[in-house]
């Protein structure tokens, strides 16, 4: 028996800085009634993702901004329980880019399937979606670690920061991960297979740090953090090193411009690529990013973690909690029990 009403988060204002609590607000909505090739989804899993921040700011993107008095959304794990469509059958499980809300009606287009048998429904969010395949395409196409070469990883024990790294293993690459604690540190070195790590918040100077740590240099920097410790990394390059620049999460709650190093005589003098992307530059090579990251899996060379947070009440606790490292791997938030 399906309830009447639900409960939905929307976005009540734009943040001024980091998010805070009153930037979300909870409201009771009715539960649809699905249409023609539509179907009625229960909110299982959910995910909270740093590049949602800047949807929050009414800025131009490369993707359109959240609208106030509209409810957030984002990557979302379902069950078909109403189906208007001959492609679902309910009790299937699908994902899809969906309101934060305990039901969501969706076209049949609009969703695809996920099959709990082959991995666990949760990691469709993390390592087999779009967080694994950020880490794929960004390492390996512009990337392109070599045998023997230097990769380092800043936000290393983070979603991608964790699988790039792995992948980066894979391909025989030293890596050296940057994350914020001990107990993330000594995950990357020892679950992991990392070669090193540092814990940027107590090793002193960043740059010393990292120089210690490579000491032939850098041959890729895959970036998701910016700052200082951008910086620093960019520093250190070898002649035709590779930097994905996959995020900076250090200066998504910034309210003036982010200011730092000019890049453009480092390049220079390294003959290094340096490229900004996302995973939709790649929509087009998504089944082949999934098969091998599958197949990896499977094989036991790729390993994941996951933070999952208990019930729908706690999706801005989750989402807040990214911005100071509460997470280990992918964080998620579990609305409803898998039946």
């Amino acid at each position: 028996m399906l309830p009447e009403s639900q409960k939905q988060i929307k976005l009540a204002s734009r943040p001024h800085g980091k998010p805070e609590s009153k930037d979300f607000q909870y409201e009771e909505i009715s539960v649809p009634e699905p249409g023609d090739k539509e179907v009625l989804l229960k909110t299982i899993y959910l995910s909270v993702d740093p590049y949602m921040r800047g949807r929050m700011s009414n800025a131009k993107s490369y993707v359109e901004p959240f609208k106030v008095g509209e409810p957030l959304h984002g990557g979302v794990i379902s069950k078909v329980v109403k189906s208007n469509s001959g492609l679902f059958k309910e009790g299937e499980f699908v994902i899809g880019m969906l309101p934060w809300q305990e039901y969501s009606l969706a076209s049949e287009k609009e969703v695809r399937r996920v099959d709990p048998s082959i991995a666990p429904l949760s990691s469709y969010l993390g390592i087999l979606g779009m967080t694994g395949l950020t880490a794929y395409f960004g390492l390996l196409d512009i990337g392109q670690p070599k045998k023997g070469e230097t990769v380092v990883i800043s936000g290393a024990a983070g979603a991608v920061g964790s699988a790039a790294g792995q992948i980066a293993k894979i391909q025989g690459a030293k890596v050296v991960g940057i994350a914020g604690s001990d107990e993330k540190v000594e995950y990357l070195i020892n679950t992991l297979g990392f070669d090193k790590a540092i814990n940027y918040k107590t090793c002193g100077n960043i740059r010393d740090a990292l120089k210690e740590a490579c000491p032939d240099g850098i041959d890729v920097y895959f970036e998701n953090v910016g700052g200082e410790i951008g910086d620093a990394a960019l520093s250190l390059l070898n002649k035709f090193a590779r930097v994905p620049v996959c995020g900076a999460i250090s200066a998504y709650n910034n309210t003036e411009p982010d200011i730092g190093n000019r890049v453009q005589g480092i390049l220079i003098k390294s003959s290094a690529l340096m490229k900004g992307f996302v995973v939709n530059d790649y929509a087009d090579r998504f089944k082949e990013g999934a098969s091998q990251l599958g197949k990896w899996l499977a094989e036991g060379k790729l390993t994941y973690e996951e933070t999952i947070t208990e019930g729908f009440e706690n999706v801005p606790e989750a989402f807040l909690g990214l911005f100071n490292g509460n997470n280990l791997g992918k964080q998620l938030v579990k609305v409803s029990k898998i039946e």
